[in-house]
């Protein structure tokens, strides 16, 4: 198997999806936000300073989706027709966000859907840094997409061990 992003001498390259066929491709990723059981106490009651973390973190995400050609060199521009951000209490530390990314395009929306889980962690730190700058943004990673030449994949384990 070869990078797709390589040319044959090696050099970075953007793929040329001109002669690919659009189809409706979707894409589901994750990350987790570990922190002190206070921080995320905090989050659930709302009673942070800066204000409510989970929409904020939920837009920015969106938006981050929206912006991933710009931040990703290679990838494409595509027109996005659907991003979601949610949010899930794992346990009294662990904070697991998820994004669903989904266009007809001539290529997958992978990259957005990752894009929107980084942001909407790198949010949440944010946002809570001042209470808690320990906390760790772990198993950033496609969980699953479809469509497209390559097909369906659905990664194996669960959400806790990615």
């Amino acid at each position: 198997m070869q990078f797709s992003h390589i040319d044959e001498q090696g050099k970075a390259n953007m793929v040329d999806v001109s002669e690919k066929e659009v189809t409706v491709r979707t894409a589901q990723a994750q990350a987790v936000v570990k922190m002190k059981p206070d921080t995320l106490q905090m989050i659930k009651d709302n009673s942070l300073n800066k204000g409510d973390v989970l929409s904020v973190a939920r837009i920015a995400g969106i938006c981050g989706a929206k912006k991933t050609a710009d931040l990703i060199p290679l990838c494409h521009a595509i027109p996005i027709e659907k991003v979601s951000v949610d949010f899930e209490f794992m346990s009294e530390d662990a904070l697991l966000i998820q994004a669903f990314a989904k266009c007809s395009y001539k290529t997958g929306v992978e990259m957005e859907a990752l894009t929107a889980v980084s942001v909407a962690a790198l949010t949440v730190y944010d946002m809570c840094k001042a209470v808690d700058r320990g906390m760790r943004i772990e198993n950033i990673c496609l969980l699953s997409k479809s469509g497209g030449r390559s097909g369906t994949f659905i990664a194996s384990g669960d959400k806790t061990d990615l």
